[in-house]
């Protein structure tokens, strides 16, 4: 697995994270509540989540505060942000194991859900692969994976069109309009972007099954699927 991204590793990182988040995703937190309730269609009382991409915490409390008797364990290879993780989630931290780290090192489980938002987009197809197979070991079968990040049609000038709108949204959200045209020109040449479809097929050869569309927010797209017997 690659390192994370330096900006996540830095201190700053976490300096008004939720704040800017939500100026960059449409729906972000109607997208964290519509996870905890998907989840919670086939997660038993007391489930057991596995939460990839955990840092700043943000997921995590929605998750929590919604099902109290729900146990989470948190992985992410950021320690700032895993820190901003604990300071976002207080009193609600005693049901949660943040763990530094990747997937591949987190505990084995078996868990009765997972999540990943946000995360998919910074990783390489070959790691995104690897990445869901191992999460697809870790969860009981038929245990539900909710999974969401950037993902729009990658043809010429649909990619474009479609970084453009990211760029409309958070300009529309109050990023300054400079700020927002280079996030989206840093996305455009450094992330390994795939399309919708190119996603549902990955979920289906990584061992998911009944993989649908929940949620699409201008560039982000979000499945919600079950983990094959």
């Amino acid at each position: 697995m690659s390192q994370p991204a330096p900006t996540f590793n830095a201190p700053s990182a976490t300096n008004n994270y939720a704040e800017k988040t939500a100026r960059l995703v449409p729906g972000l937190h109607d997208l964290q509540t519509m996870s905890a309730l998907l989840v919670a269609e086939r997660a038993p009382d007391e489930t057991n989540v596995l939460v990839i991409g955990a840092g700043g915490g943000m997921e995590l409390k929605v998750l929590a505060q919604a099902h109290p008797r729900w146990q989470f364990v948190g992985v992410d290879p950021s320690r700032p942000m895993l820190d901003l993780a604990a300071e976002t989630l207080g009193p609600l931290a005693e049901r949660v194991a943040l763990h530094h780290g990747y997937t591949d090192t987190a505990p084995e489980g078996p868990f009765d859900a997972a999540t990943c938002l946000l995360t998919m987009h910074f990783l390489t197809l070959d790691e995104r692969r690897a990445t869901l197979k191992e999460i697809r070991r870790r969860l009981k079968p038929g245990a539900p994976f909710v999974m969401a990040h950037l993902s729009f049609p990658q043809a010429d000038g649909e990619r474009e069109l479609w970084l453009s709108r990211y760029v409309a949204f958070a300009t529309a959200s109050g990023v300054d309009p400079d700020n927002a045209r280079k996030a989206a020109t840093a996305i455009g040449s450094t992330l390994p972007l795939l399309s919708p479809a190119q996603e549902e097929a990955l979920l289906e050869e990584t061992g998911f099954t009944t993989v649908r569309l929940f949620y699409a927010g201008m560039a982000f797209r979000g499945w919600v699927a079950q983990a094959a017997a």
